[in-house]
């Protein structure tokens, strides 16, 4: 964590008991039926964390998608949509062969998602119910996937994954804004699963360890790992090997977790002149991009690097040096899968054959 962000939490802790309190009486309040959380007639699996930030979501999700196609299940995806414009009941991104709103109205997040996963629907909405339902009754999907849904207790779920970082895992452990927790630790009772992301050489030791600590305390819970198989430079043309792009690279990103792209440029071994952090799921338009043209040339850069989530936003935009894509490459344990599919299983709502 950054010296701001640690700041931050340290004058934060006196109110982290009460925002925990809340987020205890909401979770009941949905319990006891309070709060009504509907039920949909096909399994629903959400996607999720406990903790503030990026923890690898996206590929979750994408390798979620496509253990479901390859099994003959029609799975559609809901997503928040955070940073698109439209206010919509129900956004259709994509039927799973169409792609038809943009990033700047769906959300950079939904259209990435869209782009990847051929025969995948994809929809956003004003409250996630809505997009639910028409995907289930117009889109002919038999399994719902919820992007950043371990919060959203106002659809009842069938499977709950929860996702940690393995590097950044718990933080602090304090609720906010006293740490980076959305809910106390408490709140990891009601998942199915736990699913440790970015596993590498060197965080390897204390994701295991973490691994372990998370069976301790949740004994029934199983816990699975994903760990970073490969990189793949993405250029104007495709993919192309590093060391036939000549000159340095401008880094920057628009993301959660600024400084795990980052990490991976410096992993891959990329020559850089400079790097900038931008706001998550930023907008970009012809004057930003301009900008950030000039800072890369300005620090000796001939390139410009950043994530898919925001290639997808800068692709029509006029910039001034060539821009590339680094794309890393999960490989989440077979385990897992089976684990997944189990679970489907024991829903008892229909299935594929």
């Amino acid at each position: 964590m950054s010296k701001g962000l640690d700041l931050f939490f340290f004058f934060g802790r006196p109110f982290s008991p009460v925002y925990s309190v809340l987020m205890k009486s909401r979770e009941k309040l949905y319990r006891r039926g309070i709060f009504r959380g509907h039920s949909l007639p096909v399994p629903v699996i959400a996607v999720g964390n406990l903790v503030l930030g990026g923890t690898g979501k996206t590929p979750t999700v994408q390798h979620i998608a496509r253990v479901l196609l390859s099994k003959g299940y029609r799975p559609a995806i809901i997503s928040r949509g955070y940073g698109g414009k439209t206010k919509e009941a129900v956004n259709v991104v994509s039927d799973g062969e169409n792609i038809f709103l943009s990033p700047e109205i769906a959300g950079d997040e939904p259209c990435m998602l869209a782009e990847s996963l051929a025969g995948v629907a994809v929809l956003t909405g004003t409250r996630r119910i809505f997009p639910c339902r028409h995907a289930i009754d117009h889109l002919h999907a038999d399994v719902i996937i919820l992007d950043d849904g371990f919060q959203h207790l106002n659809v009842k779920r069938d499977i709950d994954i929860v996702l940690f970082d393995g590097t950044v895992q718990a933080g602090n452990s304090r609720v906010f804004p006293g740490g980076p927790l959305r809910e106390p630790v408490s709140a990891l009772k009601r998942c199915h699963g736990f699913l440790l992301t970015g596993e590498n050489p060197v965080n390897r030791e204390r994701t295991q360890k973490f691994a372990t600590l998370l069976q301790k305390k949740f004994p029934a819970k199983p816990v699975f790992i994903s760990s970073l198989e490969a990189y793949e430079l993405q250029g104007p043309d495709g993919s192309v090997a590093a060391e036939s792009v000549s000159g340095k690279f401008y880094g920057f990103c628009g993301i959660a977790n600024p400084g795990r792209f980052a990490k991976s440029l410096a992993d891959y071994g990329l020559p850089l002149a400079g790097f900038h952090a931008l706001k998550d799921h930023i907008s970009y338009n012809q004057e930003s991009a301009a900008q950030l043209s000039k800072k890369a040339i300005d620090c000796g850069a001939a390139n410009l690097i950043t994530t898919e989530k925001d290639y997808v936003k800068l692709r029509t935009l006029d910039l001034s040096l060539p821009l590339f894509v680094l794309k890393a490459h999960h490989k989440v344990e077979q385990a897992f899968d089976d684990f997944l599919l189990a679970e489907l299983e024991k829903t008892g709502k229909p299935h594929p054959g």
